[in-house]
């Protein structure tokens, strides 16, 4: 049973002292070839561009192995180490070769990359171009149409403005308005007042009613109701007529819609007659009120 079990053991003693007793046949051309080999097999650059060659190499240089570790001749040995490193060789300059047409295809994939962009760009650059030569023409088409609307506006505001001053020349007539240094006039005789009184008659507020639609057409426009009165009588109590008359004026405008503001009110009293107080048609001329009526930006030229 012990001769059994030993068996094995001396069987593995004597397997490696056979294997010692047979070194692998080696030569320097061998060594070479093999610091080839291990070079070419730890490029990555053999591997991505030549692992055919690289196959065939490793296949010449494991028969060489072989051979050697069976302790070939030498010159067996040197033929099959020469035969790998030749294909050791091989698959270095397929490598080297296919690395520069790599080289030579990313520089022209590279070229034609920038020539696609650069056609690109110049394309970029028309359609920038076009673009902006289409907001230049909308811009002027837009300017065209501004302008033909303001001139239509202009145009319009010319009819209009016409159309008003027809009108009021056609309501200052009806008025028997007078063209004066201070502007149109209107004059409200003695006869459209109570006699002695402030209080209008029925043909004064008429009047005063037609001055109102005049203002109400014209809202750019204001008035200075201005009363005289005659020489007759206390000088006080002509002052305090005309300011009442003027008043009363005033007052009727404002109750038929005119703004406080549009109607300025003077009394004169005696003074500024339109002709001299020596008869009586002549002093009623003197008792009267005027209305002075503004140029078109409101304003009334003072007496």
């Amino acid at each position: 049973m012990k001769n059994t079990y030993l068996t094995p053991v001396v069987l593995a003693v004597a397997a490696l002292l056979a294997a010692c007793g047979s070194t692998p046949q080696s030569t320097s051309l061998l060594e070479q070839t093999r610091v080839e080999y291990r070079s070419a097999q730890a490029s990555p650059n053999v591997a991505t561009y030549a692992p055919q060659e690289m196959k065939l190499a490793s296949d010449a240089m494991a028969k060489t192995e072989t051979v050697a570790a069976e302790r070939g001749s030498k010159d067996e040995v040197d033929q099959l180490a020469y035969l790998a490193r030749q294909k050791i060789a091989l698959t270095q300059e397929v490598t080297k070769r296919r690395m520069a047409e790599a080289d030579v295809a990313n520089a022209g994939k590279q070229r034609t990359q920038l020539m696609l962009d650069q056609r690109t760009n110049e394309a970029n650059a028309a359609q920038i171009r076009a673009n902006t030569a289409n907001q230049a023409a909308l811009m002027a088409q837009n300017d065209a149409a501004r302008a033909q609307l303001q001139t239509q506006q202009a145009q319009d505001d010319a009819a209009n403005a016409q159309l008003r001053n027809a009108q009021l020349e056609t309501q200052l007539a009806d008025l028997a308005a007078k063209k004066t240094a201070r502007g149109m006039v209107i004059t409200m005789g003695d006869v459209l007042f109570a006699t002695d009184q402030s209080r209008l008659t029925a043909t004064g507020i008429a009047t005063a009613q037609k001055l109102a639609t005049l203002l109400q057409n014209n809202p750019q426009r204001n008035v200075l109701v201005e009363g005289f009165a005659d020489s007759t009588g206390a000088a006080e109590y002509n002052q305090a007529l005309s300011e009442r008359r003027a008043g009363a004026v005033q007052a009727a405008l404002q109750q038929m819609g005119i703004a406080s503001e549009r109607v300025a009110m003077r009394g004169y009293g005696e003074s500024f007659p339109v002709v001299a107080n020596d008869s009586a048609n002549n002093r009623q001329l003197n008792r009267r009120v005027e209305i002075v009526l503004s140029d078109e930006s409101g304003r009334v030229m003072a007496r």
